[in-house]
Protein backbone atom coordinates (compact mmCIF):
# COMPACT_ATOMS: atom_id res chain seq x y z
CA UNK A 1 0.00 0.00 0.00
CA UNK A 2 2.69 2.49 0.98
CA UNK A 3 4.52 1.65 -2.22
CA UNK A 4 1.43 2.52 -4.29
CA UNK A 5 0.84 5.85 -2.53
CA UNK A 6 4.54 6.69 -2.86
CA UNK A 7 4.42 5.87 -6.57
CA UNK A 8 1.40 8.11 -7.08
CA UNK A 9 2.95 10.96 -5.07
CA UNK A 10 6.06 10.70 -7.26
CA UNK A 11 4.09 10.61 -10.52
CA UNK A 12 5.14 13.06 -13.22
CA UNK A 13 3.18 11.62 -16.16
CA UNK A 14 1.61 15.02 -16.87
CA UNK A 15 4.60 17.27 -16.12
CA UNK A 16 4.96 18.48 -19.71
CA UNK A 17 1.22 19.05 -20.01
CA UNK A 18 1.12 21.13 -16.80
CA UNK A 19 4.22 23.11 -17.76
CA UNK A 20 2.42 24.14 -20.96
CA UNK A 21 -0.62 25.56 -19.10
CA UNK A 22 -1.15 29.21 -18.17
CA UNK A 23 -0.18 28.27 -14.58
CA UNK A 24 3.01 26.47 -15.72
CA UNK A 25 3.00 24.39 -12.53
CA UNK A 26 4.60 21.11 -11.58
CA UNK A 27 2.66 17.97 -10.67
CA UNK A 28 1.74 17.58 -7.01
CA UNK A 29 -0.47 14.51 -6.67
CA UNK A 30 -2.87 14.72 -3.73
CA UNK A 31 -3.20 11.14 -2.48
CA UNK A 32 -5.85 10.42 0.17
CA UNK A 33 -6.87 6.79 0.72
CA UNK A 34 -6.22 3.75 2.89
CA UNK A 35 -7.36 0.12 2.51
CA UNK A 36 -9.67 0.42 5.54
CA UNK A 37 -11.81 3.20 4.00
CA UNK A 38 -15.52 2.45 3.76
CA UNK A 39 -16.59 5.65 1.99
CA UNK A 40 -15.17 6.76 -1.35
CA UNK A 41 -15.52 10.36 -2.51
CA UNK A 42 -14.85 10.51 -6.26
CA UNK A 43 -13.98 13.98 -7.48
CA UNK A 44 -12.83 15.60 -10.69
CA UNK A 45 -9.37 16.99 -9.83
CA UNK A 46 -7.81 19.18 -7.16
CA UNK A 47 -8.16 22.92 -7.59
CA UNK A 48 -5.39 25.47 -7.08
CA UNK A 49 -6.03 25.76 -3.33
CA UNK A 50 -5.87 21.98 -2.83
CA UNK A 51 -2.72 21.91 -4.99
CA UNK A 52 -1.15 24.29 -2.45
CA UNK A 53 -2.42 22.60 0.73
CA UNK A 54 -2.05 18.97 -0.38
CA UNK A 55 -5.38 18.11 1.29
CA UNK A 56 -8.45 17.14 -0.79
CA UNK A 57 -11.54 19.34 -0.61
CA UNK A 58 -9.63 21.92 1.45
CA UNK A 59 -11.73 24.74 0.00
CA UNK A 60 -15.29 26.07 -0.10
CA UNK A 61 -16.48 23.03 -2.10
CA UNK A 62 -15.18 20.81 0.70
CA UNK A 63 -17.09 22.83 3.29
CA UNK A 64 -20.28 22.33 1.28
CA UNK A 65 -19.57 18.62 0.74
CA UNK A 66 -18.97 17.98 4.46
CA UNK A 67 -22.17 19.86 5.26
CA UNK A 68 -24.15 17.77 2.74
CA UNK A 69 -22.66 14.57 4.16
CA UNK A 70 -23.32 15.63 7.75
CA UNK A 71 -19.75 14.94 8.85
CA UNK A 72 -17.24 17.04 10.72
CA UNK A 73 -13.92 18.07 9.24
CA UNK A 74 -12.15 15.57 11.53
CA UNK A 75 -14.48 12.74 10.46
CA UNK A 76 -14.05 13.59 6.78
CA UNK A 77 -10.25 13.62 6.98
CA UNK A 78 -10.02 10.33 8.89
CA UNK A 79 -8.16 8.22 6.34
CA UNK A 80 -9.25 5.01 8.03
CA UNK A 81 -12.86 5.74 7.00
CA UNK A 82 -12.92 8.14 4.03
CA UNK A 83 -10.97 7.99 0.77
CA UNK A 84 -10.90 10.79 -1.80
CA UNK A 85 -10.04 9.51 -5.26
CA UNK A 86 -10.26 12.15 -7.99
CA UNK A 87 -10.25 11.48 -11.71
CA UNK A 88 -6.84 13.17 -11.66
CA UNK A 89 -4.63 13.52 -8.58
CA UNK A 90 -3.05 16.80 -9.70
CA UNK A 91 -4.40 20.27 -10.34
CA UNK A 92 -4.74 20.34 -14.16
CA UNK A 93 -4.18 24.10 -14.38
CA UNK A 94 -5.95 26.93 -16.12
CA UNK A 95 -6.14 27.81 -19.77
CA UNK A 96 -5.12 31.24 -21.11
CA UNK A 97 -8.57 32.63 -20.23
CA UNK A 98 -8.37 31.42 -16.60
CA UNK A 99 -10.79 28.52 -16.97
CA UNK A 100 -10.15 25.14 -15.34
CA UNK A 101 -8.63 22.58 -17.65
CA UNK A 102 -10.18 19.10 -17.66
CA UNK A 103 -8.40 16.36 -15.73
CA UNK A 104 -6.03 14.39 -17.95
CA UNK A 105 -7.05 10.73 -18.37
CA UNK A 106 -3.55 9.45 -17.52
CA UNK A 107 -4.34 9.26 -13.78
CA UNK A 108 -7.45 7.18 -14.13
CA UNK A 109 -5.85 4.95 -16.73
CA UNK A 110 -2.67 4.46 -14.70
CA UNK A 111 -3.77 4.36 -11.07
CA UNK A 112 -7.48 3.75 -10.48
CA UNK A 113 -7.54 0.00 -11.06
CA UNK A 114 -4.65 -0.51 -8.66
CA UNK A 115 -6.20 1.76 -6.02
CA UNK A 116 -9.64 0.18 -6.12
CA UNK A 117 -8.06 -3.24 -5.62
CA UNK A 118 -6.62 -2.07 -2.28
CA UNK A 119 -9.95 -1.03 -0.67
CA UNK A 120 -12.09 -4.11 0.00
CA UNK A 121 -14.21 -2.39 2.68
CA UNK A 122 -15.92 0.16 0.44
CA UNK A 123 -19.66 0.22 0.95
Amino acid sequence: MTNLTDQIRACTLCADRFAATATAHRPRPVVWFRPSARLLIAGQAPGARVHESGKPFDDASGDRLRDWLGVTRDEFYDLTHVACIPMAFCFPGYDAKGSDLPPPPACRNTWHGQIMGTMPNLR
